[in-house]
């Protein structure tokens, strides 16, 4: 531990002593990329992605064991991982241990074996990945720990520590504990921590923002941990939730990555999505000017695609580099066959985008003999050789992703005719 580490983790009368903002030392320059592989059941697009995109990325962190209670029982659920998909990435890994809800803990003589267990468990998940050829650069705890056991959670954070030396434990924590009693030891205790700056809060009514990260919070709350002298990364969002609330106005629930939930009539749904521009605002603030101990950006987590409410690939390159992520829609029409025309959306650019827009398709020199919709679109006759392909009101009306391309309508014609397709406003 450095001098300076040492200062900030000090006591005096159980105030922390924080190095004043002015004397944390500066850095700029690219912000290194790492992110969670948090899926709990693997399939083979996680680990296409994770072979894939991993080579790009500085380090990928694994969720490889939960602990959890129920009815005082301890249970552990294990990940199988893909061992091969992880070390054809050559890039460092990080093993995720998640713990959680639990009664504990209260303090250094709490639940003794609690403790010895998840030792004992953390060593374990460490030799089972040597023994399937993954050497692990740290071993991460995430433990959403009551305010008030910090010191507690100090406990265990120490076991661990101790008994998976020389390898490093890192922790993830959460913005409300920098200004509590114990944090600057609970830090003290571990390699380094993340700083978890996204969460959803539920919100009171059917009209309240829906924000997963809000940049200037997070800019803030970041200068504050850098003032305890320690290495910390921040964890930032891609995903996104559903929330749908009755028609009283009721909250229902917050659906996250996953099948849809079968609505019931009235519900109203809203999406809250991880905001590429906001985001790749902070990334381009923390290039020209951060703190020399942020020492990467976390990316919660790595897309795959099969994912609805998580971003693409694309979306997270731009972002990773700083910059928005360029939006590009258009409509195609498409002849397959004499007097039959079908009409496609398609999403040329960096980021997923929702079908807000109609399409306008307008012909002349012919009869119109046939037509209809796909793709949850409806068929508006907006006149005399016109008809509108709108987004069919809905709890959702989803989203194309990039470089998808989406059939949207066709029509036949009893001759050939002379047909113009556009893009018409926004549907908002």
């Amino acid at each position: 531990m450095t001098a300076l580490a040492a200062l900030v983790a000090a006591a005096v009368g159980g105030a922390i002593l924080f190095v004043p903002a002015s004397r944390v030392p500066r850095s700029s320059g690219p912000l290194a990329c790492e992110a969670y592989v948090w899926q709990r059941r693997w399939g083979e697009e996680t680990a296409r992605a994770v072979r894939e995109h991993g080579p790009a990325l500085a380090r990928l962190v694994v969720l490889v064991a939960e602990v959890g209670w129920q009815g005082g029982r301890r249970q552990v659920a294990r990940t199988a991982l893909d061992h091969a998909a992880l070390a054809s990435t050559g890039k460092p890994l990080g093993l995720a241990l998640r713990i959680g809800p639990c009664p504990g803990p209260s303090g250094p003589g709490d639940a003794p074996e609690t403790t010895e267990f998840l030792a004992a468990l953390a060593a374990g998940l460490l030799e089972e990945a040597a023994g399937c050829g993954l050497r692990a650069a740290e071993l991460q705890v995430d433990f959403d720990c009551a305010v008030s056991k910090l010191d507690g959670y100090r406990v265990w954070v120490e076991a661990i520590r101790d008994r998976i030396a020389p390898a490093p434990v890192t922790i993830t924590v959460l913005p409300s504990w920098l200004d509590r009693r114990g944090f600057g030891r609970l830090v003290a205790a571990a390699a380094g921590f993340v700083l978890q700056v996204h969460s959803l809060e539920r919100p009171a009514a059917p009209g309240a923002p829906l924000v997963l990260c809000d940049p200037a919070s997070a800019a803030r709350w970041v200068e504050r941990a850098a003032r305890f002298g320690a290495p910390f990364r921040v964890a930032l969002p891609t995903y996104g939730y559903r929330v749908a609330f009755a028609a009283d106005g009721k909250l229902l629930c917050l659906s996250a990555e996953g099948e849809e939930p079968l609505w019931p009539e009235g519900a109203a749904v809203r999406e809250a999505r991880a905001d590429p521009a906001a985001l790749a605002g902070l990334v381009a603030l923390w290039t020209r000017d951060r703190p020399a101990n942020l020492a990467a950006a976390i990316w919660y987590r790595l897309p795959v695609r099969s994912d609805v409410l998580n971003w693409r690939w694309t979306t997270l390159a731009a972002v990773m580099a700083g910059r928005e992520p360029r939006p590009a829609l258009a409509v195609e029409a498409r002849r397959p066959e004499r007097c039959l025309l079908e009409v496609d959306l398609v999403n040329g650019g960096e980021e997923d985008l929702a079908l807000e827009r109609a399409v306008s398709v307008r012909w002349k020199g012919a009869s119109l003999l046939a037509g209809d919709v796909v793709s949850g679109m409806e068929w508006i006759d907006a006149g005399p050789g016109e008809v509108l392909l709108r987004p069919a009101a809905g709890p959702t009306r989803g989203r194309i992703f990039p470089g998808e391309r989406r059939p949207v309508g066709w029509l036949r014609f009893r001759e050939e005719a002379d047909v113009e397709v556009e893009l018409a406003a926004s549907i908002r």
